[in-house]
């Protein structure tokens, strides 16, 4: 008796088969097999007539797969869909059985991790396909495709834009809207002033009981000039106060964490995740180190909870053993499976090193670390408040000190948490500041959004789901329209413009709202609530008069004409804005993608100090001004900053200048 298993990547096929044993065949799909075709109505591959009937077609270079997938299951007797445990496996799932032509000899299966145990569990319970799952993903997949190449098109003949979609156009305008909020905003003035003495600083916070606000240099001025000498210490406050432990992973905030803690862009936390779910050769077995990593669940399950309460108490001692914290519920969560661990406890990060590359053994220590610390006791924290009064002022100074570290015993690399220790101080005494400052503040915008920050707002906000998030963010970004500042992300002309355009034709579509509303639509068809045919039918009869109005109507934003002509097919070259800045290429974009090279003068700034060469000012990929050596690449001298000519007296090196001050560009010394 044969029995096919199929799964979707190969190096888990691997590992399965070792677990299941010979009587078991593994392959993999390759992911998935088909998508819509580009044929029919607006090319969507969906007969809108028909209640939306798809049309689906193998993926490029899935033929031969589907193929040899035909093959080995008319010789199997039973045959096991095994894809991802989520609507995007399930579907996959289905497409398998669809196109295989599989009748009554399969089963689907399906688990959270890829261990012994699990594996032989989740074998002895088979179940049936989905269905609601399946309309769920399929629906989403017909939406993004009507709203994808119908928006797309559009954005193309009027802005240039290279794509528009249901989730990221709504990303986009949460950027471009933060933007606009930080170009809009008009920073306030105000000041603190600061009463130091010999171990601690204390902050001045009220003036007779009332909150005090000092808006200019004359009020600080005010108070410096109504301040005494002596400040009566006429509070001292200690508390003992529980610093709650973490939560279990799940795919937001491991992709938040991972990009704070471990500078990685979503879709390089998830495709190394994907790596340390599938299976890892470990010597003396292969296995998956994590739990299945797309989900929105921080649920973790009893065996994996005794065993770590077990393995904390006898590595650290009972004091250390924690509790399960209870998960807040949200309307849009699915709850199909567990939060992201590791699938054993005992298998340490010192442990699994030898097997991990650098990257690897970074995210699966955070995992580890975020597994064990989530069940480990709350910390706790002894915080001081000292009151002090001077003339009415009161003044403010506090404190914190770790009496017991709980679960930042292992968590502490990923958290911040430094002890602020107050000296000994007896009430009613007085004392006498070192110094007393003024400083001036000014209000700042909310700052613009980072992978981890925008991450975070969208889960927020009901947009997306945890397998989406890491395709969001790279999108928007290989679609030029945002660049990436010191992590944050930046709209540029183009992602203004069309989003400006979007909202011109499409506000009551491209919106959170509704964007949320139809992720709970979706949510609802998966649980059938809902019918997928009315929520098609009720978008489109919507969405698709605003598209031909918007072809018929909508100005074409028409860039500014050089007056010259493209050498290669002959429309007029225009100036148009990118990630790097402005540029100049062809009107006729995207029929035609010629782009002017321009000759930047060559500006010199002085001799090169290692070769015979000079140093001129260049321009990075990312636009940024340097200054590097004109025999490049045989001389690689560069600077950031602007060599004035001259060598440090202390070190031997170019002194460079930025801001007006002067400093070497290799040691300490400054001017």
């Amino acid at each position: 008796m044969q029995n096919l298993v199929i799964v979707e990547s190969p190096s888990k096929s691997k590992t399965i088969e070792k677990y299941l044993g010979p009587e078991y065949k593994v392959v993999a799909s390759m992911g998935h097999i088909r998508d819509l075709a580009t044929t029919g109505k607006f090319g969507l591959g969906v007969d809108v007539d028909k209640d939306f009937a798809p049309s689906y077609i193998p993926m490029k270079g899935k033929k031969k797969v589907i193929a040899d997938l035909k093959k080995l299951a008319k010789e199997s007797d039973a045959i096991y869909l095994a894809t991802d445990p989520d609507r995007e496996g399930e579907a996959i799932s289905w497409h398998l059985k669809d196109t295989l032509g599989l009748k009554k000899n399969y089963q689907r299966v399906t688990f959270n991790e890829i261990t012994k145990d699990v594996i032989l569990k989740a074998f002895s319970e088979p179940r049936d396909i989905d269905n609601d799952l399946v309309k769920s993903q399929e629906t989403r997949r017909i939406l993004d495709r009507i709203i994808g190449f119908r928006l797309s098109k559009l954005m193309q003949s009027k802005t240039g834009g290279k794509s528009a979609g249901r989730v990221q156009s709504v990303a986009l305008k949460l950027i471009v809207d933060r933007e606009r909020e930080i170009q809009a905003f008009v920073p306030e003035e105000y000041w603190t002033i600061t009463a130091k003495f010999t171990d601690f600083d204390a902050v001045l916070e009220k003036y007779k009981d009332d909150k005090i606000e000092i808006k200019n240099e004359q009020e600080a001025d005010y108070v410096l000039d109504h301040l005494g000498e002596e400040y009566l210490i006429n509070g001292i406050e200690s508390k003992e106060k529980n610093k709650n432990g973490v939560m279990p992973f799940k795919t937001s905030t491991l992709q938040q964490t991972a990009s704070t803690k471990l500078s990685f862009s979503s879709s390089k936390t998830m495709r190394i995740a994907q790596k340390l779910y599938e299976g890892m050769n470990i010597g003396s077995e292969t296995v998956g180190l994590i739990t299945y990593m797309r989900t929105d669940s921080e649920r973790l399950s009893p065996q994996f909870i005794n065993e770590t309460f077990k393995y904390i108490e006898e590595t650290y001692g009972k004091q250390y053993v924690g509790y399960v914290k209870e998960q807040k519920k949200n309307d849009n969560m699915q709850d199909a499976h567990e939060g992201i661990r590791v699938t054993s406890i005992y298998r340490t990060p010192e442990k699994m090193k030898a097997y991990l590359s650098p990257d690897e053994f970074k995210l699966y220590s955070l995992i580890y670390a975020r597994s064990l610390a989530c069940l480990m006791a709350n910390a706790k924290i002894k915080a001081t408040t000292v009151t002090l009064l001077n003339n009415d002022y009161l003044f403010k100074a506090t404190g914190s000190v770790l009496i017991f570290d709980g679960y930042l015993k292992v968590y502490a690399k990923y958290e911040t948490n430094e002890d602020v220790i107050l000296p000994e101080l007896t009430e009613n005494n007085t004392l006498i500041a070192d110094e007393v400052l003024k400083e001036q503040h000014f209000t700042k915008p909310t700052p613009r959004y980072t992978e981890s920050s925008l991450i975070k707002e969208l889960e927020k906000l009901g947009i997306g789901r945890p397998s989406t998030y890491a395709t969001i963010m790279e999108t928007i970004k290989s679609r030029e329209y945002v660049t990436v500042e010191d992590k944050h992300f930046v709209p540029t002309a183009i992602g203004i413009e069309t989003t400006d355009k979007l909202q011109e034709g499409f506000s009551d579509i491209i919106n959170v709202k509704y964007t949320a509303e139809m992720e709970t639509n979706l949510d609802e068809i998966a649980e059938a609530k809902l019918d997928n045919i009315k929520v098609l039918r009720d978008f489109y009869n919507k969405f698709e008069p605003e598209v031909e109005d918007a072809f018929k109507h909508m100005e074409r934003k028409e860039a500014e004409e050089t007056g010259e002509t493209c050498p290669n097919c002959g429309s007029p070259l225009v100036i148009r804005k990118g990630r790097y800045g402005e540029f100049v290429a062809c009107s006729n974009y995207p029929e035609c993608k010629y782009i002017k090279k321009e000759e930047k003068e060559t500006v010199e700034i002085c001799k090169c100090p290692n070769c015979n060469g000079m140093i001129i000012e260049k321009t990075s990929r990312k636009g940024k001004t340097f200054y590097g050596c004109n025999n490049y690449p045989k001389c690689q001298t560069a600077y950031w900053d602007k060599p004035i000519d001259r060598m440090c007296p202390d070190c031997g090196k170019m002194l460079v200048e930025k801001n007006g001050k002067v400093h070497c560009s290799e040691c300490e010394y400054t001017e």
